[in-house]
């Protein structure tokens, strides 16, 4: 198969040579300039961007304006169509919570990614709990960067690589100083969304953003209505010529109701049920920032963010098996506060050195320190059906709780050499210095079988501070042909633990308390053609080796036999293959017409090659599907535009050892499945409409076997839906 992908390269470098488009000049874009390249075709960053070196990377470019997609449910099937290998989780109708992983990484909330959003952090705790309750909205997005696992050197540690949301800059004039928009959606199962969104500019040197979003859904399965909120604002203030300082804030708040999972039969026989109506979920999310950009002269930029977070997210439900009946008991309620706060600054310095022109040297720092209060008992409400999140006895809660501290210090430093004028080097590291501790207590309950409380134990319990300090480090290369460049690199990779994880009190789900820190590498070769060609490809080798990989395997309980996750370092897991997109622009652009063509493949073979437990040795790693496909056309004439989308994931399994199906549904095969989703849309001077088709063939299919919330148990994703939105721009 790899044979067939590199013959394909072939073919295409060819192709791309005989079409004989002119040598694409590379340029550096600031933030003012992101209109100018999302009206282009450019799938990937610049070499140098802004104040970031991404000379020899695998990178990733969405131009939001560039789609013709379903925005009032933030569809992740569209928005992610052109980035390779992403394996797709899908939890809630409205995208609120996004679910992505690749090369063998969980999806669950974005977690192995360094999720950022105008460059500075959004996750829960990037190091202990780096779970992602936010995502941002379509309609706010100039566009969406990723880099893939030798983003690690600039970024932090995670294995995924780095995804960053850029949000929409003030687009205001002097001569139009005021801008309005308002985005309203109707759609299946009650859908009602409004986006409304105003760029001022106030004067020569001061302007804003500000935009709200608002919307509802009963939901595609019963017992799953929700309501969400969000609002966002962004000021820009003109210094002087070099001085440039940006301010901005976030709310979200949603509160959701979860129908629960499924068990494979329930699931067979009528996917859209719900036998869970006591569950729910609430999140509470605010993002503050303050950037300053100081171009020292024509050589040197400096930038320097400081960020912070005040947020919460709140479960209320029942955790038991879905095979077992909800009997109105008590319910659990488990309580997460985090509050953090951070600062990166970087400095850019481009030189010459000797015959070697055109160099460029990024230095940066991170300092960071996070606190999590998380706690687990019993609701007050325990035996109601509605959204109450109080604690039975707030003060002394009946199962854990726990004060967390994180900090860390980092120092990285990259560098271009440019050999000569086609060929570059670029070497780098990164410092870490990591710092975990905590405090708290848990709970040891007996219950007869009636449920009646027999006795209650409380363990206090300090756990050390945990103080890592190692380096990290990565070398690749590009080289330049007329119309392709070649790219290498390998980079190491660490990943901490998530430290809110060691004690939760959950009957599905288990975690080895001697469980350690991971670490690795990721290394990519691959061909790309050079930006702003009519023919775009990107194909590339990759190998992700994981040492001590933390995941699941199937165990059962001595007491009543029932099927637990066991959530400890499985072993050393080694995970190759190839990931490839092709766009091609089959009519011109000064043409009424466009038509785009796109393919998206991705062959993965992830295995684990050694553990203690012999049963896992040589068993498929979790969440990595042998092959993904995505394909599909843009076509647009004049006023009208159209796109389609065809989706393939191969199968894949929950757990280490490759469980098929189990009475809980928590372990299991997630099946393969396809999806067939389109847009359609008409643009006036001052008007939008846009009318997009999820799931059109209405396929039955799921993505995620959850053993906590929305679940536990199976997740259906949703059914054929519709959805139709009025765009008015003032």
């Amino acid at each position: 198969m790899i044979k067939k992908i590199l013959s394909l390269g072939i073919v295409l470098m060819t192709l791309n040579y005989l079409i004989g488009q002119e040598k694409d000049t590379i340029q550096v874009f600031n933030l003012e300039a992101v209109q100018i390249q999302a009206k282009s075709n450019d799938q990937r960053l610049n070499n140098v961007d802004g104040l970031r070196i991404l000379e020899s990377k695998k990178t990733s470019l969405i131009s939001i304006s560039n789609l013709t997609a379903n925005f009032s449910t933030n569809n992740p099937r569209q928005i992610y169509a052109s980035v390779p290998g992403i394996n797709v989780w899908e939890s809630d109708a409205l995208g609120i919570q996004l679910g992505i992983g690749g090369r063998g990484l969980s999806p669950n909330r974005t977690s192995h990614f360094n999720t950022r959003q105008n460059g500075y952090d959004i996750s829960a705790d990037p190091l202990g709990y780096p779970e992602s309750y936010y995502t941002p909205l379509a309609d706010q997005l100039e566009k969406i960067e990723l880099i893939r696992g030798a983003a690690s050197l600039q970024y932090g540690t995670q294995f995924g690589g780095m995804i960053n949301f850029e949000m929409k800059k003030p687009y205001s004039t002097t001569e139009k100083p005021l801008h309005f928009m308002t985005r309203n959606t109707i759609g299946s199962w009650q859908l009602f969304s409004t986006y409304n969104e105003i760029s001022w500019k106030l004067s020569h040197k001061v302007d804003m953003i500000t935009s709200y979003n608002h919307k509802v859904s009963s939901g595609w399965r019963p017992n799953s209505q929700i309501s969400y909120h969000n609002m966002f604002t962004l000021w820009r203030i003109k210094v002087s010529e070099n001085v440039k300082v940006q301010a901005e804030f976030l709310k979200m708040y949603y509160l959701a109701q979860q129908p629960g999972g499924l068990t494979d039969a329930l699931f067979e026989s009528d996917p859209r049920q719900s036998i869970r109506s006591r569950n729910w979920f609430e999140v509470d999310w605010n993002l503050a920032n303050m950037k300053l950009d100081w171009r020292i002269n024509d050589k040197i930029k400096l930038n320097s963010t400081t960020f912070g977070l005040i947020a919460s997210r709140k479960s209320l439900g029942v955790l038991s098996p879905i095979n077992v009946v909800d009997f109105n008991t008590s319910r659990d309620l488990i309580d997460g506060y985090f509050k953090n706060i951070g600062n990166e600054t970087r400095l850019l310095i481009r030189y010459h050195l000797g015959m070697m022109n055109n160099n460029a040297l990024v230095v940066g720092s991170r300092i960071y320190s996070g606190t999590t209060l998380a706690r687990q008992g019993d609701a007050a409400d325990g035996r109601g059906s509605g959204a109450n999140f109080g604690f039975t006895d707030p003060d002394n809660v009946e199962k854990s709780q726990y004060n967390f501290i994180n900090s860390n210090v980092s120092i990285f430093a990259e560098n271009i050499f440019r050999i000569s004028d086609k060929w570059s080097v670029t070497p780098g590291a990164r410092f870490e210095y990591i710092a975990t501790a905590g405090d708290g207590y848990y709970t040891n309950r007996i219950f007869d079988f009636a449920g009646n409380l027999i006795s209650s134990t409380q363990n206090s319990e300090n756990l050390p501070n945990n103080i890592r300090s190692f380096v990290i480090m990565g070398i690749g290369t590009t080289y330049k042909f007329k119309y392709q460049e070649l790219y290498a690199n390998v980079t190491q990779n660490y990943r901490a633990i998530n430290f809110t994880d060691l004690r939760i009190d959950n009957p599905n789900s288990r975690v080895d308390q001697n469980i350690k820190d991971e670490d690795g590498f990721n290394v990519d070769v691959g061909i790309r053609s050079q930006k702003g060609q009519r023919w775009y490809y990107d194909a590339s080798l990759f190998l992700l080796k994981y040492n001590g990989r933390i995941g699941f395997v199937l165990k059962s309980d001595t007491i009543l036999f029932n099927d637990f996750r066991f959530r400890t370092n499985v072993g050393d897991a080694l995970i190759t293959g190839v990931e490839s997109f092709t766009n091609y622009s089959v009519l011109k652009d000064h043409s009424a017409w466009k038509f785009d063509v796109f393919l998206n493949t991705t062959f993965l073979d992830a295995r684990y090659i050694k553990s203690q437990d012999r049963s896992v040795t040589g068993r498929d790693v979790e969440f990595s599907p042998g092959f993904i496909l995505r394909s599909g056309f843009h076509l647009g004439y004049k006023k009208f535009r159209l796109s389609t989308i065809f989706s393939y994931t191969s199968s894949q399994f929950t757990d280490a050892t490759n469980a098929v199906r189990t009475a809980t549904a928590v372990n299991g095969l997630i099946p393969a499945y396809s999806v067939w989703d389109m847009s359609l849309q008409y643009s006036l001077a001052f008007a939008e409409f846009h009318l997009s088709i999820n799931n059109v063939l209405n396929t039955a299919y799921f993505t995620r076997r959850a053993d906590a919330y929305p679940g536990p148990g199976i997740i259906p994703a949703d059914g054929r839906s519709f959805a139709f939105s009025v765009t008015f721009r003032l």
